[in-house]
């Protein structure tokens, strides 16, 4: 089945627009219109779909907040009958450097209440997901003022080139597959 499903996780709502923790929003929402597609609103999520090269991309932002993202994912898993390895979750990542990225075919949600709730909701923590390296230049007990605050001005043209290699991280995991594509993506390091 040529079906995807690429779930970008964030919160709804205009203060929590292009912080660290709404990237995978951002993500999904570079892919959409890099292929012309366009966001409507619909259950439990901001959806798009993208027909590319004989591949159907059903892209949702859940509206659900982050911490009850898992409902959304099964949702749409489920209607649009997407097979659980042909799902791309992309997340904020506070363990990784600002200058990474790490697709994995499975792995646990690492303390993220998003993927927490997907993994709760699904009962696997076996489903591909991109993480998108933020740092974790903050103080202890700070954790959630930085992943919810915007970038810093000398961060944005890194953060948009990762956005723009996510983009084709996404293309490479349906038509290359999940193996080759975290070969090239797993070991690169941004910069500018």
């Amino acid at each position: 089945m040529n079906k995807y499903l690429i779930v970008g996780l964030g919160n709804i709502g205009a203060e929590y627009q292009h912080t660290r923790h709404n990237i995978g929003f951002d993500v999904v929402t570079a892919f959409v219109l890099k292929h012309g597609g366009f966001f409507r609103t619909d259950r439990l999520a901001e959806v798009a779909e993208v027909k590319l090269k004989g591949r159907t991309f059903i892209c949702i932002k859940p509206t659900t907040y982050m911490n009850l993202s898992g409902k959304a994912f099964r949702y749409w898993l489920d209607k649009e009958k997407v097979a659980l390895e042909n799902t791309l979750t992309i997340v904020d990542e506070v363990a990784l450097p600002l200058n990474k990225l790490r697709l994995r075919p499975s792995g646990s949600d690492g303390g993220h209440n998003g993927l927490k709730d997907i993994q709760l909701i699904l009962g696997t923590d076996k489903y591909p997901k991109l993480r998108f390296g933020t740092g974790n230049d903050f103080p202890k007990g700070m954790q959630a003022d930085f992943v919810l605050s915007k970038w810093k001005p000398e961060e944005k043209a890194l953060v948009w080139k990762k956005v723009e290699k996510c983009v084709e991280v996404i293309e490479g995991f349906a038509f290359a597959g999940i193996e080759r594509t975290m070969s090239e993506v797993n070991n690169l390091e941004f910069d500018l």
